[in-house]
């Protein structure tokens, strides 16, 4: 479950977030003040719409969130001048701020016709949306996965770039002769004192992802991530598979199933976690010490010693070679592995047996009594994780299934061949995740995987005939899943625009995503649309049925953020929106603070200052579209994993 500070910051902007957010309570208490329309007063209105579109069959619903009061007002629905559908608008869903103390449901169903529209509302005080579409869920959505594709192929890191407007050289091929190291004791922002300690082995770790707006490469959030688009792969086909054309992401889901094979050593029962250093000392710099383009790093700085874990980059060993391995990186470890195995074992048979092999090597060596913090990253207050028993449950039941695939020929050497003890494992771990303390008090994000988790082990229970003594029921599955949705539902009915996760915090972007692909599964597993509606209407909040009218994703939608948190799209993207954006990343969201400070030769951005979106802030959650606000608009891979699952699931319906 997320908490406190969850993105690698650069060392100027830790006392901008320590200073915003004691002054939290504070925040909550003006920020409605803050929202006044702009005008001094004058009446303002503004439609909120999914900027993507309506799945034509589905339950479509747009927002007017209004300055005063509406009483009479109409909407129409209108392709260029003529009015296609029209009707009065809906209920007052509450207050959002004191500049905006109303917002009014448009809801418009039974409208079906596939086009380019937009809605008109008449009244008191006039709005019109931004143009949207009306089509079939693969049409829709289709260009939304192939822009999540572009930016795992921007964030690719070695020598198997994919050339781009964004992407013009290879990076850190120093990475493949890699020194390991003993991971050092760091304070809150990354900083430790002396120097690192090598081990004397060195490793290939090239490839991979970059995590964020920086380089640094986190098994953390890599093997989290590879399980979302590996599991998207297999089970959407034609919306993320071999039938999916540009939105393909069998290539990529290899490119990151690879590395996190690399960072595992499976003669020696070692596993590698971090490649890089976020912040350096008086001696060292790291990584969020300079802002740079990531070609420039196997040279920078010449020979200067300060530079050396710029040039070199060091590489953090998890446990001693055979030790216990902290049990939500050996779930992740071994999960991703498995799902390995089930892609490429006819396209790749020897990549994929050693995929399987070391997943149960990884499983095996988990620590299931674990103390202290977790090992997520350096430092731990990056990535503050703290449920881990979902990490197993999801790992163990995709060792199920590679060992159901496997059928009568599985890989040798491996120390389990049974199907039955990885279903009895899967079950033990969600029954431990539903009576533990953290049951159902998060979503689908990084940070607990149980709905994805207990989805994928109801599938494999029903599919092995629901044999006896498991520790664990399909009712009980169902009624952990519901669990978690009506948490949403609950959320949904104190916001006006009805999103399931709280504005004012973090990875709004991610938990609205990952709501809207558990209440999908649940749908898809019991027949019950009652949450079917609130996937559409979450997947719509963070396409720009928001306060803030603006999609989360960059470049899908009309009106997207300009100016990430990220070297590369800052350095080689534009500043203004239009091509080349870094398209397809998931942006952290609004948030309870913005944030100030910049690195030195950041272009700075939105040009000529400002900040469009406070007009819109309220009840404690803000938004600013800047390049210093990284808890607000810094991309992430694990932000981005659930996105192109929401979306196929869009796409397909349940």
């Amino acid at each position: 479950m997320a908490s406190g500070i969850r993105r690698a910051l650069h060392p100027s902007l830790v006392v901008v977030l320590i200073l915003a957010g004691a002054g939290f309570a504070l925040a909550r208490q003006t920020a409605t003040a803050e929202a006044a329309p702009p005008g001094g007063g004058t009446p303002t209105a503004f439609v909120r719409v999914n900027q993507v579109g309506y799945v034509a069959t589905a339950a479509k619903r747009a927002y007017l969130m209004a300055s005063g009061v509406e009483t009479g007002a109409m909407f129409s629905v209108r392709n260029g001048s003529n009015t296609v559908f029209t009707g009065p608008i809906g209920a007052d869903l509450g207050s959002w701020s004191n500049g905006y103390s109303h917002v009014y449901a448009l809801d418009f169903n039974a409208f079906t016709t596939v086009g380019s529209y937009t809605i008109v509302v008449t009244g008191p005080i006039a709005a019109t949306s931004p143009t949207f579409r009306v089509d079939t869920g693969p049409n829709l959505y289709a260009g939304a996965i192939a822009n999540s594709l572009n930016y795992y192929q921007v964030q690719r890191d070695g020598p198997n770039f994919i050339p781009s407007a964004l992407r013009t050289a290879s990076a850190h091929l120093h990475d493949a002769t890699a020194m390991t190291y003993l991971t050092p004791n760091a304070n809150s922002s990354g900083r430790f004192s002396g120097d690192l300690s090598p081990l004397g082995v060195t490793i290939d770790a090239s490839g991979g992802w970059f995590d964020a707006g920086d380089y640094l490469k986190f098994l953390h959030g890599a093997a989290y991530t590879a399980q979302m688009l590996m599991i998207g792969v297999r089970d959407f086909p034609n919306q993320m598979g071999a039938g999916a054309g540009p939105a393909n992401f069998t290539a990529e889901a290899r490119h990151g199933a690879d590395w996190i094979l690399r960072m595992w050593d499976d003669s020696a029962r070692t596993l590698y976690y971090q490649v890089g250093i976020g912040s350096g000392n008086s001696k060292t710099l790291g990584d969020h010490d300079i802002w740079r383009l990531p070609q420039a790093d196997d040279t920078f700085g010449g020979t200067d010693p300060k530079y050396r874990y710029v040039r070199n980059r060091p590489v953090f060993r998890l446990a001693p070679p055979g030790g216990l391995i902290s049990p939500n990186m050996a779930g992740r470890e071994a999960g991703a592995l498995a799902l390995c195995y089930q892609l490429f074992r006819l396209s790749d048979p020897a990549f994929a047996n050693q995929c399987l092999v070391s997943a149960q090597h990884v499983y095996d060596l988990a620590n299931t009594n674990p103390t202290g913090n977790l090992v997520t990253v350096i430092p731990f207050s990056f990535y503050p994780e703290t449920e881990w028993r979902d990490d197993l449950e999801l790992a163990a039941v995709e060792l199920h299934k590679a060992m159901v695939v496997a059928g009568g020929s599985p890989p040798p050497g491996l120390p389990h061949t049974d199907p039955a003890f990885y279903l009895q494992q899967a079950a033990h771990w969600a029954n431990a995740y539903i009576t533990g303390p953290e049951d159902a008090l998060d979503t689908l994000n990084l940070y607990d995987v149980a709905g994805l988790a207990h989805y994928e082990l109801h599938g494999s229970i029903t599919a092995a005939g629901n044999p006896p003594g498991l520790e664990t029921t399909l009712a009980a599955l169902v009624t952990d899943l519901r669990k978690q949705l009506d948490r949403g539902t609950a959320e949904a009915a104190t916001d006006p625009f009805g999103f399931g996760f709280p504005w004012a915090t973090w990875d709004t972007t991610s938990h609205g995503a990952g709501l809207a692909v558990t209440a999908s599964q649940y749908a898809a597993l019991t027949g019950d649309t009652t949450y079917k509606q609130w996937a559409n209407r979450w997947v719509g909040n963070i396409l720009g049925a928001n306060p803030w009218g603006l999609s989360l994703i960059i470049g899908t939608g009309s009106t997207y953020p300009k100016c990430p948190h990220h070297q590369l799209a800052n350095l080689a993207g534009s500043l203004d929106g239009t091509p080349p954006v870094l398209a397809g990343a998931a942006v952290e969201g609004p948030n309870s603070i913005t944030g100030r400070g910049l690195v030195s030769g950041t272009r700075i951005c939105p040009i000529g200052g400002g900040d469009a979106y406070a007009p819109f802030n309220g009840q404690g959650a803000v938004f600013k579209d800047n390049v210093e606000s990284y808890p607000n608009i810094e991309p992430a891979i694990d932000l981005t994993a659930t996105s192109p699952l929401a979306f196929a699931w869009q796409a397909v319906g349940s």
